[in-house]
Protein backbone atom coordinates (compact mmCIF):
# COMPACT_ATOMS: atom_id res chain seq x y z
CA UNK A 1 0.00 0.00 0.00
CA UNK A 2 1.67 3.61 -1.07
CA UNK A 3 1.61 6.10 1.75
CA UNK A 4 -0.75 8.56 -0.28
CA UNK A 5 -3.75 5.62 -0.01
CA UNK A 6 -2.87 5.07 3.50
CA UNK A 7 -3.43 8.88 3.90
CA UNK A 8 -5.86 9.00 2.47
CA UNK A 9 -7.58 6.08 4.68
CA UNK A 10 -7.01 7.93 7.48
CA UNK A 11 -10.59 10.59 7.04
CA UNK A 12 -12.37 7.40 6.88
CA UNK A 13 -10.81 5.00 10.14
CA UNK A 14 -11.30 7.99 11.97
CA UNK A 15 -15.21 8.33 10.99
CA UNK A 16 -15.51 5.09 11.91
CA UNK A 17 -13.95 4.96 15.08
CA UNK A 18 -16.70 8.41 15.60
CA UNK A 19 -19.68 6.54 14.69
CA UNK A 20 -18.33 3.66 16.83
CA UNK A 21 -18.11 5.53 20.07
CA UNK A 22 -21.32 7.34 19.13
CA UNK A 23 -23.13 3.92 19.20
CA UNK A 24 -20.98 2.51 22.10
CA UNK A 25 -21.33 5.19 24.73
CA UNK A 26 -24.98 5.24 25.33
CA UNK A 27 -24.74 1.67 25.89
CA UNK A 28 -21.78 1.93 28.46
CA UNK A 29 -23.49 4.65 30.55
CA UNK A 30 -26.86 2.73 30.67
CA UNK A 31 -24.54 -0.06 32.17
CA UNK A 32 -22.78 2.32 34.57
CA UNK A 33 -26.33 3.27 35.65
CA UNK A 34 -27.64 -0.25 35.85
CA UNK A 35 -25.30 -0.84 38.97
CA UNK A 36 -25.26 2.60 40.33
CA UNK A 37 -27.79 2.81 43.35
CA UNK A 38 -30.34 5.14 43.67
CA UNK A 39 -29.00 7.62 45.88
CA UNK A 40 -25.42 7.55 44.12
CA UNK A 41 -27.15 8.61 40.79
CA UNK A 42 -29.06 11.94 42.50
CA UNK A 43 -25.89 12.66 44.12
CA UNK A 44 -23.36 12.43 41.32
CA UNK A 45 -25.53 12.35 37.75
CA UNK A 46 -25.74 10.01 35.54
CA UNK A 47 -21.94 10.61 34.11
CA UNK A 48 -20.36 9.42 37.60
CA UNK A 49 -18.65 6.50 37.82
CA UNK A 50 -20.24 4.00 40.38
CA UNK A 51 -18.22 3.66 43.57
CA UNK A 52 -19.18 -0.19 43.79
CA UNK A 53 -21.86 -2.82 42.32
CA UNK A 54 -24.84 -2.02 43.27
CA UNK A 55 -27.20 -5.23 41.73
CA UNK A 56 -30.76 -4.87 43.87
CA UNK A 57 -32.06 -2.69 40.31
CA UNK A 58 -31.11 -5.57 38.31
CA UNK A 59 -32.92 -8.08 40.47
CA UNK A 60 -36.56 -6.38 41.21
CA UNK A 61 -36.12 -5.96 38.16
CA UNK A 62 -36.10 -9.29 37.32
CA UNK A 63 -38.39 -10.41 39.88
CA UNK A 64 -40.94 -8.19 38.84
CA UNK A 65 -41.95 -8.83 35.31
CA UNK A 66 -40.50 -12.77 35.51
CA UNK A 67 -37.87 -11.77 33.53
CA UNK A 68 -36.65 -15.34 33.50
CA UNK A 69 -40.26 -16.28 31.56
CA UNK A 70 -40.39 -13.09 29.07
CA UNK A 71 -36.59 -14.53 27.92
CA UNK A 72 -38.18 -17.65 27.22
CA UNK A 73 -40.89 -16.50 25.53
CA UNK A 74 -38.81 -13.53 23.48
CA UNK A 75 -36.04 -16.31 22.69
CA UNK A 76 -38.42 -18.89 21.35
CA UNK A 77 -40.39 -16.49 19.15
CA UNK A 78 -37.40 -14.88 17.71
CA UNK A 79 -35.34 -18.39 16.95
CA UNK A 80 -38.63 -19.92 15.43
CA UNK A 81 -39.13 -16.99 13.09
CA UNK A 82 -35.77 -16.86 12.21
CA UNK A 83 -35.79 -20.42 11.36
CA UNK A 84 -38.65 -20.12 9.43
CA UNK A 85 -39.22 -16.96 7.74
CA UNK A 86 -35.35 -18.57 6.56
CA UNK A 87 -36.70 -21.52 5.09
CA UNK A 88 -39.43 -20.08 3.74
CA UNK A 89 -37.65 -17.41 1.84
CA UNK A 90 -35.92 -19.86 0.19
CA UNK A 91 -38.45 -22.03 -1.24
CA UNK A 92 -39.53 -18.26 -2.55
CA UNK A 93 -36.66 -17.35 -4.16
CA UNK A 94 -36.06 -20.75 -5.48
CA UNK A 95 -39.17 -20.73 -7.37
CA UNK A 96 -39.08 -17.45 -8.08
CA UNK A 97 -34.77 -17.08 -9.27
CA UNK A 98 -34.09 -20.68 -10.21
CA UNK A 99 -37.82 -22.04 -10.98
CA UNK A 100 -38.53 -18.50 -13.17
CA UNK A 101 -42.05 -19.16 -12.80
CA UNK A 102 -44.77 -16.76 -15.07
CA UNK A 103 -45.25 -13.09 -13.77
CA UNK A 104 -42.05 -12.68 -11.93
CA UNK A 105 -41.44 -9.19 -12.13
CA UNK A 106 -45.13 -8.88 -10.43
CA UNK A 107 -44.97 -11.58 -8.42
CA UNK A 108 -41.24 -9.43 -6.20
CA UNK A 109 -43.22 -6.77 -6.54
CA UNK A 110 -45.78 -8.01 -4.28
CA UNK A 111 -43.17 -9.11 -2.04
CA UNK A 112 -41.91 -5.54 -1.88
CA UNK A 113 -45.05 -3.99 -1.48
CA UNK A 114 -45.81 -6.50 1.79
CA UNK A 115 -41.97 -5.51 2.91
CA UNK A 116 -43.14 -2.21 2.56
CA UNK A 117 -46.90 -1.89 4.46
CA UNK A 118 -46.81 -0.13 8.03
CA UNK A 119 -47.44 -2.62 10.99
CA UNK A 120 -49.80 -0.29 12.13
CA UNK A 121 -52.07 -1.01 8.89
CA UNK A 122 -52.20 -4.69 9.91
CA UNK A 123 -52.95 -4.45 13.89
CA UNK A 124 -56.67 -4.56 13.04
CA UNK A 125 -56.85 -7.41 10.38
CA UNK A 126 -54.51 -9.64 12.72
CA UNK A 127 -56.11 -9.11 15.46
CA UNK A 128 -59.80 -10.31 13.85
CA UNK A 129 -58.27 -13.34 11.96
CA UNK A 130 -56.47 -14.18 15.44
CA UNK A 131 -59.60 -14.18 17.22
CA UNK A 132 -61.69 -15.97 14.48
CA UNK A 133 -58.89 -18.82 14.19
CA UNK A 134 -58.73 -18.86 18.11
CA UNK A 135 -54.92 -18.08 18.26
CA UNK A 136 -55.15 -15.14 19.92
CA UNK A 137 -52.39 -14.15 22.77
CA UNK A 138 -51.02 -17.51 21.87
CA UNK A 139 -46.92 -17.79 20.85
CA UNK A 140 -47.73 -19.23 17.73
CA UNK A 141 -49.70 -16.16 16.38
CA UNK A 142 -46.96 -14.03 16.63
CA UNK A 143 -44.38 -16.50 15.07
CA UNK A 144 -46.83 -17.02 11.93
CA UNK A 145 -47.21 -13.20 11.38
CA UNK A 146 -43.52 -12.33 11.41
CA UNK A 147 -42.63 -14.89 9.31
CA UNK A 148 -45.12 -14.04 7.00
CA UNK A 149 -43.24 -10.83 7.53
CA UNK A 150 -39.53 -11.48 7.51
CA UNK A 151 -40.03 -14.04 4.30
CA UNK A 152 -41.48 -10.99 2.51
CA UNK A 153 -37.77 -9.41 3.02
CA UNK A 154 -35.91 -12.46 2.49
CA UNK A 155 -37.99 -13.71 -0.78
CA UNK A 156 -36.56 -10.40 -1.80
CA UNK A 157 -33.16 -10.56 -1.02
CA UNK A 158 -32.72 -14.25 -2.25
CA UNK A 159 -34.71 -14.00 -5.23
CA UNK A 160 -32.05 -11.36 -6.81
CA UNK A 161 -29.47 -13.40 -5.39
CA UNK A 162 -30.77 -16.88 -7.17
CA UNK A 163 -31.56 -14.89 -9.85
CA UNK A 164 -27.70 -14.98 -10.56
CA UNK A 165 -27.16 -18.51 -9.55
CA UNK A 166 -25.11 -20.50 -12.39
CA UNK A 167 -27.32 -21.91 -14.52
CA UNK A 168 -24.82 -24.59 -16.14
CA UNK A 169 -24.58 -26.06 -12.15
CA UNK A 170 -28.34 -26.68 -12.37
CA UNK A 171 -28.77 -28.46 -15.75
CA UNK A 172 -25.64 -30.23 -15.00
CA UNK A 173 -27.44 -31.59 -11.69
CA UNK A 174 -30.12 -32.34 -14.01
CA UNK A 175 -28.46 -34.36 -16.45
CA UNK A 176 -27.49 -36.73 -13.45
CA UNK A 177 -30.57 -37.38 -12.50
CA UNK A 178 -31.29 -34.78 -9.42
CA UNK A 179 -35.06 -33.46 -8.91
CA UNK A 180 -36.28 -30.09 -7.71
CA UNK A 181 -35.90 -31.25 -4.00
CA UNK A 182 -32.19 -32.81 -4.75
CA UNK A 183 -31.21 -29.60 -6.38
CA UNK A 184 -32.63 -27.07 -4.06
CA UNK A 185 -31.38 -29.26 -0.84
CA UNK A 186 -27.58 -30.36 -2.04
CA UNK A 187 -26.97 -27.52 -4.15
CA UNK A 188 -28.44 -24.39 -4.01
CA UNK A 189 -28.44 -24.33 0.11
CA UNK A 190 -24.91 -24.96 0.74
CA UNK A 191 -24.11 -22.46 -1.82
CA UNK A 192 -26.11 -19.71 -0.49
CA UNK A 193 -25.42 -20.42 2.73
CA UNK A 194 -23.17 -17.32 3.85
CA UNK A 195 -26.49 -15.19 2.49
CA UNK A 196 -28.76 -17.38 4.59
CA UNK A 197 -26.74 -17.06 7.77
CA UNK A 198 -27.34 -13.19 7.40
CA UNK A 199 -30.50 -13.57 7.64
CA UNK A 200 -30.95 -15.25 10.26
CA UNK A 201 -29.14 -12.83 11.80
CA UNK A 202 -31.40 -10.20 10.95
CA UNK A 203 -34.60 -11.82 11.26
CA UNK A 204 -33.72 -12.57 15.39
CA UNK A 205 -32.65 -9.41 15.85
CA UNK A 206 -35.32 -7.91 14.25
CA UNK A 207 -38.09 -10.13 15.63
CA UNK A 208 -36.52 -9.73 19.58
CA UNK A 209 -36.94 -5.99 19.28
CA UNK A 210 -40.12 -5.92 17.42
CA UNK A 211 -42.77 -4.09 20.05
CA UNK A 212 -46.40 -2.73 18.25
CA UNK A 213 -47.78 -6.41 17.44
CA UNK A 214 -46.71 -8.17 19.93
CA UNK A 215 -48.13 -5.95 22.54
CA UNK A 216 -51.76 -6.43 20.78
CA UNK A 217 -51.67 -9.81 20.39
CA UNK A 218 -49.83 -11.04 23.39
CA UNK A 219 -52.03 -9.68 26.89
CA UNK A 220 -51.19 -12.29 29.35
CA UNK A 221 -48.00 -11.98 31.13
CA UNK A 222 -47.45 -15.26 30.59
CA UNK A 223 -46.39 -14.81 27.00
CA UNK A 224 -44.99 -11.53 26.29
CA UNK A 225 -41.58 -10.50 25.35
CA UNK A 226 -39.02 -9.16 27.03
CA UNK A 227 -40.06 -5.60 24.88
CA UNK A 228 -43.57 -5.49 25.76
CA UNK A 229 -42.43 -6.23 29.98
CA UNK A 230 -40.59 -3.24 29.28
CA UNK A 231 -42.80 -1.07 27.83
CA UNK A 232 -45.84 -2.35 30.52
CA UNK A 233 -43.81 -2.06 33.36
CA UNK A 234 -42.40 1.49 32.41
CA UNK A 235 -46.95 2.10 32.39
CA UNK A 236 -47.93 0.02 35.26
CA UNK A 237 -45.54 0.83 37.89
CA UNK A 238 -42.78 3.85 39.30
CA UNK A 239 -39.62 2.94 38.43
CA UNK A 240 -36.41 5.05 39.39
CA UNK A 241 -33.63 5.75 37.41
CA UNK A 242 -31.31 2.48 38.79
CA UNK A 243 -34.36 0.06 37.41
CA UNK A 244 -34.92 1.83 34.82
CA UNK A 245 -31.00 1.48 33.26
CA UNK A 246 -31.09 -1.91 34.54
CA UNK A 247 -34.44 -2.42 32.18
CA UNK A 248 -32.90 -1.39 29.42
CA UNK A 249 -29.34 -2.75 30.31
CA UNK A 250 -31.32 -6.39 30.17
CA UNK A 251 -33.55 -5.80 27.28
CA UNK A 252 -30.65 -5.07 24.85
CA UNK A 253 -28.19 -7.41 26.39
CA UNK A 254 -29.30 -10.95 24.96
CA UNK A 255 -29.67 -9.14 21.35
CA UNK A 256 -26.33 -8.32 21.54
CA UNK A 257 -24.88 -11.30 22.98
CA UNK A 258 -26.22 -12.94 19.95
CA UNK A 259 -25.09 -10.42 17.67
CA UNK A 260 -21.68 -11.01 18.90
CA UNK A 261 -21.41 -14.79 18.68
CA UNK A 262 -22.90 -14.43 15.18
CA UNK A 263 -21.15 -12.01 13.91
CA UNK A 264 -18.45 -14.13 11.87
CA UNK A 265 -21.21 -15.50 9.75
CA UNK A 266 -22.74 -12.17 9.47
CA UNK A 267 -19.53 -10.56 8.51
CA UNK A 268 -18.69 -13.76 5.95
CA UNK A 269 -22.06 -13.60 4.39
CA UNK A 270 -21.51 -9.58 3.46
CA UNK A 271 -18.19 -10.17 2.19
CA UNK A 272 -19.34 -12.81 0.08
CA UNK A 273 -22.19 -11.06 -0.86
CA UNK A 274 -19.90 -8.24 -1.90
CA UNK A 275 -17.21 -10.10 -3.67
CA UNK A 276 -20.37 -11.61 -5.92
Amino acid sequence: MTRPTAVRRYPVLLALCLAALFMVVPFLIVAVNAVKSPAEYSRNGPLSLPHGLYLDGLKDFWQRVDYSRKLVNSTLISASVALLATALSVLNAYAIGIGRIRFRTWVLAFFVLANMLPQEALVYPLYYLSKQAGLYDTRLSVIIVFTVIQSAFGTYLLSAVLGQFPREIVEAARIDGANKWQILVRIVVPVSRPTLGVLLVFFFIWTWNEFLLPLVMLISNDNQTVSVALGVLQGQRLMDATMTNAAALLGVLPAIVFFLVFQRTLTRGIAVGAVK
